[in-house]
C-alpha cells in the first residue's frame, strides 16, 4: 500500500463551504445587534437568493430545476443537456451511439454518478468504491517544464496521469483503490461543550501500472453542487480582480488572489473562477475535463483523456472521434449553467436575523462575500444585470495546514482554495443525506466546517469557538437558511 504524505492537523483550517475569517475579539456573551460595526457586508433582503432566475423548490429535486426566467425554447435545450448529464454512458461498441465510448478507465459512469440529484457528493463508507470523491494526483512543479506547467497547471504522474481511476470498463484494470481512514480530533467550545471532528488519511492500494513515486502529490476533490454556475460565469471579471488583495493592503488578515489558468478554447492564459482551486476558466471547460477525467471521454476541446500512453488505453474501441459529439457537449453545458439556485427561507426568523449579523461580525463575509452583480451586456438575458447572494468571492484563501493539500494548481499554491459559495447550503443533506462539506466531505455537518477552517479563517473559527451555544445555534440557523 501506498501511504500518502500525512499532513499535520495542529491548527484548523480546510476549504470547502464555511470559509469564516477576519479577527474579531473573543465574544463571551451575547452582544446586542448594535454594538456590531457601522460598516458590515451586506444583509441579503430578497429572498431572490439567484436573482429573477430562483426557484421556490425545497425538497430533493431544489437543486435540479432551470432558471425560473429562462424561456419555454430553451427549457426544451435544458432538458436534452439533462438526459445527457444524467444517463449513463457505456463501453464502446454499442447501440446507443450517442452516448459509447466510456473508458477504458474511469470513475463514474455519469454525471450524475458524481453530482447526485446536482447536488455535492459524499465520500464513501465501508467496503463502497468511491465515485463522488477521488484523489488529483501529480509531480512537484519544481519538476515540470514551464509550458506545462502553464497550459496543464500540474505535473503527471507517469503511468497514472493527473487523476486516480478506481474503476474501469470491462477488461481493463482500475489504477488503484482508495483508502481513506479517519481518525477522531476533539474540538472544545469556551462554554465546556465539544465536538468530534473525523480527520481523515488517504492511502493508495493496489496500483496496477507501476510502482508510485516517492515524490507524488495528492488532493482528495469532492463533487461539489451545480446550482448557479452561469450566473458566476456571469460577474464580471474586473469585479472579481478589483476584489482581490494578495498582499493584504488592507492589513485585515484576508489576502484573496485569482487563481491563473490555461483556457483551452482562446490559448491564453486567463483568470480562473470554477472548480475548488478555481483552476478552471468556464463551465463548458470544467465539464469537458470531467468528461475526460472521470469517464474517459473525448471531445473536440480535450482531445485526450487522463489515460497514459504506457495504459494501453488505446487498445480498446473508441466510441466515434469525439466521443462527445460538438452537439452533446453544448447541450451538458447549457444544462450546467442553467440549474437555478433555491430561494432563502425563513429570513424573518429572528434566530436566522441574528444569525446574519453574527455571520458579518465574525469576518466571515470576508471570504464569503454575500452580493455579487452579473454583467447588464451577459450573452444570455436570463443571466444579464442581476443582482445575485451567491456568498462567495471566488478567489483564493490560505487555509492553513490541516486543510492544506500541498499540491500546486496553476498558480494555487497548497494550502490555498476557492471560497465555495453558500447558496442553497442548507438544503444540502436535503438534496444529498449523505452530502459532505469541505473539498473532501470530511464535515459532516455546517458546524464541523467552520471549525476546520484556519489560515486567513483561523480568527473567525477561534471566535466561533467562543461562542456560547445559542450563538452558534444562530449562526447555523442563518446557514441553514441559505
Amino acid at each position: 500500500m501506498y501511504r500518502l504524505p500525512r499532513v499535520s492537523l495542529s491548527s484548523f483550517s480546510q476549504s470547502g463551504l464555511l470559509l469564516f475569517l477576519l479577527a474579531i475579539p473573543v465574544l463571551a456573551a451575547e452582544p446586542p445587534v448594535q454594538d456590531y460595526p457601522i460598516q458590515l457586508p451586506s444583509i441579503q433582503t430578497s429572498p431572490m437568493s439567484g436573482g429573477d432566475g430562483s426557484v421556490e423548490q425545497f425538497d430533493h429535486n431544489a437543486y435540479s430545476l432551470p432558471l425560473g426566467n429562462m424561456s419555454m425554447t430553451k427549457r426544451l435545450d435544458f432538458s436534452v443537456g439533462n438526459s445527457f448529464f444524467r444517463n449513463p454512458w457505456v463501453a464502446a461498441p454499442a447501440s446507443t451511439e450517442a452516448r459509447d465510448g466510456l473508458g477504458p478507465l474511469l470513475n463514474t459512469n455519469s454525471c450524475q454518478g458524481c453530482h447526485l440529484k446536482d447536488g455535492r457528493g459524499h465520500p464513501p463508507t465501508g467496503n463502497e468504491n468511491p465515485i463522488a470523491l477521488f484523489l488529483r494526483l501529480s509531480l512537484p512543479a519544481s519538476q515540470a517544464d514551464p509550458e506545462t506547467l502553464e497550459q496543464r497547471g500540474a505535473l503527471p504522474v507517469p503511468n497514472y496521469g493527473l487523476q486516480l481511476q478506481t474503476a474501469a470498463i470491462s477488461g481493463a484494470k482500475p489504477e488503484a483503490k482508495l483508502v481513506i481512514e479517519y481518525r477522531p480530533r476533539e474540538v472544545s467550545f469556551a462554554d465546556g461543550t465539544s465536538v468530534t471532528l473525523q480527520a481523515p488519511i488517504y492511502s493508495i492500494a493496489e496500483p496496477a501500472y507501476g510502482e508510485l513515486p516517492a515524490s507524488l502529490q495528492t488532493s482528495p476533490r469532492l463533487a461539489p453542487p451545480m446550482i448557479g454556475l452561469g450566473l458566476l460565469e456571469a460577474i464580471p471579471e474586473a469585479d472579481l480582480i478589483a476584489a482581490a488583495d494578495p498582499d493584504d493592503a488592507d492589513k485585515d488578515g484576508i489576502s484573496g488572489r485569482y487563481n491563473q489558468v490555461w483556457d483551452v478554447r482562446s490559448g491564453t492564459t486567463v483568470l480562473g473562477r470554477f472548480g475548488w482551486k478555481a483552476g478552471e476558466p468556464s463551465i463548458e471547460q470544467q465539464g469537458l475535463h470531467a468528461f475526460a477525467g472521470d469517464m474517459g471521454l473525448t471531445s473536440s476541446l480535450v482531445p485526450q483523456t487522463d489515460c497514459m500512453p504506457s495504459q494501453g488505453c488505446d487498445n480498446f474501441p473508441n466510441g466515434g472521434n469525439p466521443e462527445v459529439s460538438d452537439d452533446v457537449a453544448d447541450f451538458v453545458t447549457f444544462y450546467a449553467s442553467s440549474l437555478a439556485v433555491p430561494m432563502r427561507r425563513n429570513m424573518d426568523d429572528p434566530a436566522v436575523k441574528q444569525g446574519a449579523e453574527r455571520f458579518n461580525a465574525l469576518g466571515c463575509a470576508s471570504c464569503h462575500t454575500p452580493r455579487q452583480h452579473t454583467a447588464a451586456d451577459a450573452p444570455r438575458p436570463a443571466l444579464a444585470g442581476q443582482e445575485i447572494w451567491p456568498y462567495s468571492d471566488l478567489l483564493l484563501h490560505d487555509l492553513g495546514d490541516a486543510l492544506a493539500d500541498h499540491r500546486s494548481e496553476f498558480q494555487a499554491d497548497g494550502r490555498e482554495w476557492r471560497t465555495p459559495p453558500l447558496w442553497g447550503i442548507g438544503l444540502a443533506q436535503t438534496v444529498n443525506l449523505r452530502a459532505g462539506f469541505l473539498h473532501d466531505g470530511r464535515a459532516r455537518t455546517l458546524e464541523e466546517a467552520i471549525l476546520w477552517h484556519g489560515g486567513e479563517a483561523e480568527s473567525a473559527a477561534q471566535s466561533y469557538r467562543a461562542l456560547l451555544a445559542d450563538q452558534r445555534s444562530e449562526l447555523i440557523r442563518f446557514l441553514e437558511s441559505l
